[in-house]
């Protein structure tokens, strides 16, 4: 071979190089997804007003509707069917909840209930609940009634006492029932401080007051004539369901309109 001819095939090779040379194959571009965007509760505090609450704003989009998948905190019930135990309350439980020795129930007379409830994401969980143990297990019967009919609940625990300090966000959704605190605005004791008294999706069911919303992102839910999941109506199955134990609705009061709650005590 001459040496033009051994130097056109060196060349070649330097050019094309061994397998293990060669530049890995460009990604493939992603491909666009039609996923529904999600909302991380509590991650946007609201400037304050001067009464201490958020600012009242705008419903964000995704929460006009809202769906928001729950997270599991206990094991959802094995086989799908309601299940509910009340129980003292644990130790532990104690502990993360909101009472202290200066609320107005002992902690030997409030009850830890698991129940479980049907989520906006189609599946059942079970979530966790203090209660005065008065009205135990007439709660647990309540919500075996709510689960038959699969009324949607996005969460429900215990309140922690870092809730009652942290900054507003108008985004909460939690069911709930004992928080050792005053009534809004006023300086005696609330009828969650005695257990006796329930916010049932607080979202879509807000309370309102002049031109205090709370949630305060919750405006859209002002419009009751667009049914939801989730919301409570006058007449409906879940204010019969509460009735039927001797509990009233906070939706039909005037000033405030409190769509959420249902009290053993009309307070």
């Amino acid at each position: 071979m001459s040496r033009l001819a051994a130097l056109t095939a060196l060349l070649g090779l330097v050019a094309c190089g061994t397998p293990e040379q060669q530049p890995p194959p460009a990604p493939a571009p992603a491909t666009s997804t039609s996923a529904v965007p999600q909302w991380v509760v509590g991650a946007h505090p609201l400037p304050l007003r001067p009464d201490g609450y958020g600012r009242v704003e705008p419903t964000p989009a995704v929460l006009r509707d809202r769906s928001l998948p729950t997270r599991d905190l206990l094991p959802p019930p094995a086989d799908g069917r309601y299940a509910s135990t009340v129980a003292p309350v644990p130790a532990d439980v104690l502990a993360r909840s909101t009472w202290q020795p200066a609320c107005p129930v002992k902690a030997s007379d409030l009850r830890y209930l698991t129940m479980s409830f049907w989520g906006f994401d189609g599946r059942a969980h079970t979530g966790e609940m203090l209660v005065n143990a008065s009205v135990a297990e007439d709660v647990t019967r309540v919500f075996g009634q709510l689960y038959a009919a699969k009324f949607p609940i996005e969460e429900m625990r215990v309140t922690a006492p870092a809730e009652l300090d942290a900054p507003p966000t108008g985004d909460g959704n939690n069911t709930s029932a004992f928080v050792c605190r005053p009534v809004r605005g006023q300086q005696n004791w609330s009828a969650h401080a005695y257990g006796l008294a329930i916010d049932l999706n607080p979202f879509c069911n807000p309370y309102t007051k002049d031109d205090l919303v709370l949630p305060e992102l919750a405006s859209a839910y002002l419009d009751r004539s667009w049914r939801r999941p989730g919301m409570v109506e006058a007449g409906d199955a879940t204010v019969r369901d509460f009735a039927a134990i001797g509990w009233s609705w906070g939706g039909a009061w005037h000033s405030p309109t409190d769509r959420m709650h249902f009290t053993a005590t009309g307070g």
